[in-house]
């Protein structure tokens, strides 16, 4: 009992296990329980966007060499375009081999194309290449921390921390200072909020059960089991040799994260642990200034399990409603597939936004065909949320690394033994 008490990841398994009852076995009842789960995620979302200030600008500005910063963030977003295309390959390659749709002869005039009006009503938030750009810049100052959108909230930042970087130290130590203190405090309210994931991961996976059942699953059963094999197959075999090639262990980074992991499979959301993931980041001996830069913008840029979802959902849509694909239409995917998996956070349902606007943009197949895959989306997305995490904690690791931005040492010791590392968070 004790155990149970002080281990957050024996809660929230125990959590998940009571709300796949509850929703199995009563679910008029569970139908009712989504408020906890939503309630949990956005008093999380409530922090991120001043988290992400405050993390940016006081790691810009305790990096003290702007160069510096400037070369972090293209190395980062180098190292993102590389594994978001080998994710997009390996998503593209999964459908094409195994052909999850193959056989199933969709007459697409019985699909009932009322579904996807919710959907399409988003779809505009998913745009072209110079839109995209434009949309980053914040209409106003408050508008970047109003607006749900990561992206606007990093450019501020960063503008922000590169101004108080370039004043005089009498100007920008007390603005550090305040800056800091006000970060001490939303970590403090964070450490409070997570006391309550369990209660929000109950909720949560109680009312998916009890909306969607289990029987849900079985005629689209084998594309959700290609899309966990592909992404457990990414995790393992691309991640984990892009870890072994500095010395670490994926599964050993997987095993420090396993209480944030948990509590996104019940939320289906990685919003829900972003700060903490932050927290222990930095824990793990990753400078702040890598953390600050890397993980939110990761959030928008280097979404691995969303871009094997997003190209292996496409194909699978076009075998499902008999449209014949060649090499030079799966090229064509590859490239539109490349801007339209970028930006997503914050759009309502992202990941059926952007998948309906990749539709839209490759009129070949049917975007209605996107209804067959509605129901099974919830279940997909618990693994997408869960590899897009992983994916961003990696990333630092390699960024860090590759700045050479890391205590190796303490690293090796925090993932080597659990005890010692539950010793130095709860320092």
């Amino acid at each position: 009992m004790k155990l149970i008490k002080r281990s957050l990841f024996l809660q929230v398994m125990i959590a998940l296990v009571i709300g796949c009852l509850f929703g199995y076995f009563l679910p008029h009842i569970a139908i009712n329980f989504q408020v906890f789960g939503n309630g949990f995620v956005k008093l999380v979302k409530m922090l991120i966007a001043p988290l992400i200030f405050c993390v940016i600008v006081l790691g810009i500005y305790g990096a003290g060499d702007l160069k510096k910063a400037g070369k972090v963030g293209i190395k980062t977003l180098i190292y993102f375009e590389i594994m978001t295309t080998i994710a997009l390959i390996l998503g593209l390659a999964a459908a094409y081999i195994f052909k999850p749709g193959h056989g199933m002869h969709v007459d697409i005039s019985t699909l009932d194309a009322s579904q996807m009006t919710k959907y399409n009503e988003n779809i505009h938030a998913v745009t072209g290449v110079s839109d995209f750009f434009l949309n980053m810049i914040p209409q106003t100052a408050v508008g970047a921390f109003t607006g749900n959108d990561i992206l606007q909230v990093v450019v501020f930042s960063i503008l922000f921390g590169v101004a108080l970087s370039m004043l005089s130290k009498d100007v920008s130590e007390p603005v550090a200072s305040f800056i800091d203190k006000i970060s001490q405090v939303i970590f403090k309210i964070m450490s409070i909020i997570i006391k309550l994931a369990p209660i929000g991961v109950f909720g949560a996976i109680s009312f998916t059960v009890a909306k969607f059942g289990i029987e849900t699953l079985l005629n689209l059963g084998y594309l959700v089991l290609i899309y966990y094999a592909t992404v457990i197959f990414f995790v393992i075999f691309i991640l984990g040799l892009v870890l072994k090639l500095l010395g670490f262990n994926i599964f050993k980074l997987i095993r420090y994260f396993r209480e944030e992991i948990t509590i996104v499979c019940g939320t289906s959301s990685s919003d829900s642990v972003l700060p903490q993931v932050m927290y222990k980041l930095k824990k793990l001996g990753i400078k702040d200034s890598t953390v600050s830069l890397v993980i939110p913008s990761g959030y928008s840029f280097n979404l691995d399990g969303f871009s094997i979802y997003l190209t292996l959902a496409v194909v699978f849509i076009a075998q499902a409603t008999g449209v014949h694909l060649t090499i030079s239409d799966l090229i064509m995917i590859l490239l539109i597939t490349l801007f339209t998996s970028k930006g997503a956070h914050g759009i309502p349902a992202s990941a059926i936004v952007v998948l309906a606007a990749t539709l839209s943009s490759f009129p070949v197949i049917p975007a209605i065909g996107l209804v067959l895959i509605l129901s099974v989306d919830w279940l997909i997305g618990i693994l997408r949320a869960v590899s897009n995490l992983i994916g961003n904690c990696v990333a630092t690791l390699v960024i860090g690394v590759w700045e050479n931005d890391v205590d190796k040492k303490r690293v090796h010791q925090m993932l080597d033994d659990p005890n010692w590392a539950k010793n130095e968070l709860g320092s």
